[in-house]
C-alpha cells in the first residue's frame, strides 16, 4: 500500500509508532508498504480510521482522501 506509507511518513510516524499504535508487529506494517503481504479488512479499517482516510484511499481507488459520510 503506496498510500500507506505516504499517510505515516506525511505525518512524520515512525513504523513503529503505527504499529505501536494500532497493536501490529513492525514488520507487518513494512510488508503492507512493500506489497509483501496485504491488510485484512479489520487490519484496513483500522489504518483508515487512524488516519482519518477512507478505505478506498488507501487502496487507491479513489484520490479522494475523505470518508463519504
Amino acid at each position: 500500500m503506496r498510500r500507506l506509507r505516504e499517510l505515516r511518513e506525511q505525518r512524520g510516524i515512525s513504523q513503529l509508532r503505527l504499529a505501536m499504535d494500532l497493536s501490529l508487529n513492525q514488520n507487518s506494517i513494512s510488508r503492507y508498504e512493500t506489497g509483501e503481504r496485504e491488510a485484512d479488512y479489520k487490519t484496513l479499517i483500522a489504518l483508515a480510521d487512524y488516519f482519518h482516510v477512507s478505505v478506498d484511499y488507501l487502496l487507491e481507488r479513489t484520490d479522494e482522501p475523505r470518508r463519504l459520510e
